[in-house]
């Protein structure tokens, strides 16, 4: 019998494969629990309609991601703390100080994106890396200064 898969199954394919699995296997376990579906000549196309369709959509994704990556890359941020001797931040500058400083420069980020691997304590420039896509990472310059 042949099927196609909706959903990963362990040791059998990944979703979106057109697999021959025994007759038993695919009408009582595999599309009963919508695992997969009957291969027919329309439930193909159609996979092959999705497939397409969102490999549209990741591309014009990836394409405004790499239009927000030249944006920010130009773009450089002032982030004014208290600090105390030998240039210590008194706390510290997150990923949320970082995105509302982008926000004052008009470029709206969220937070979430922003990879700092920890918060920022001392003063000084830091390259800031923005996750916009998978394979998308933008490098912003921070500059974090006295008040």
């Amino acid at each position: 019998m042949k099927v196609i898969l909706t959903q990963d199954v362990d040791q059998v394919g990944k979703a979106g494969q057109v697999l021959d699995v025994a007759d038993g296997f695919g009408r009582n376990y595999l599309v009963p629990r919508g695992l997969a579906m009957p291969a027919t000549t329309r439930s193909i196309a159609q996979v092959e309609h999705r497939k397409r369709v969102v490999a549209d959509q990741i591309a014009r994704e990836l394409k405004t991601a790499e239009a927000l990556k030249a944006k920010l890359e130009g773009v450089s941020c002032k982030i004014a703390r208290e600090a105390g001797e030998g240039d210590r931040l008194f706390g510290s500058v997150t990923n949320r100080d970082v995105a509302d400083a982008l926000a004052e420069e008009g470029i709206q980020i969220d937070h979430r994106t922003i990879q700092l691997e920890t918060p920022i304590k001392d003063l000084g420039a830091f390259d800031v890396p923005v996750k916009l896509a998978p394979q998308v990472v933008a490098k912003v310059k921070v500059w974090v200064v006295a008040k």
